[in-house]
């Protein structure tokens, strides 16, 4: 199973359309996880022309301060889980839980890993995708993986110019995050 991730596209803030680039970096895969901050739902409407689209809400879909709640619509959610699995071969499974705003580094005993998984998750999981930072990342945090895809429209907060996005390979219930520099 190949997964795209992408986060804070900022649409229409940022640019008034995804780039094409994106589209084509994600044809073939088999869903696309957005961690947030889309700004419009619509994006999603635009992803799901490439494939399925699994979507949270971040503090930019509040629109700022026009917005006080979350937008309404059914295909967005403050975090969600995905189950991939089990492997025919290994009868592994990969728990993935999505969510806009993961707070690291955790603060004991406020603000810990564990706690959050338990929060957004309802419990533990394999591997985190969020956003928030606009900063690519892959890391590991006691022994979970968490992957932030950056932004593909406003990389590391600095100006509006092609970003980065993710994705993650899953095989026989393992998992091979990468990032891409779109071009």
């Amino acid at each position: 199973m190949r997964i795209g991730l992408i986060s804070d596209t900022h649409i229409p803030t940022a640019t008034k359309e995804l780039w094409p680039q994106i589209y084509e970096a994600f044809r073939g895969v088999d869903l696309i996880m957005h961690a947030g901050d889309l700004m419009v739902p619509e994006v999603i409407d635009w992803l799901e022309e490439v494939a399925p689209v699994m979507a949270v809400w971040g503090n930019g879909d509040f629109r700022g301060w026009q917005r006080t709640v979350p937008p309404e619509d059914p295909r967005l959610s403050e975090a969600k889980v995905l189950t991939v699995g089990p492997s025919r071969a290994s009868g592994r499974t990969v728990k993935i839980g999505l969510v806009h705003d993961l707070q690291l580094p955790e603060h004991p005993p406020l603000r810990t890993l564990d706690g959050q998984m338990q929060h957004y998750f309802r419990g533990p999981v394999d591997l985190i995708v969020r956003g928030s930072t606009h900063a690519a990342e892959i890391t590991e945090v006691k022994g979970v993986l968490i992957v932030n895809p950056g932004s593909p429209t406003f990389p590391n907060h600095q100006s509006t110019r092609l970003g980065t996005i993710g994705f993650l390979d899953i095989e026989d219930g393992l998992v091979t995050p990468s990032l891409v520099q779109l071009a």
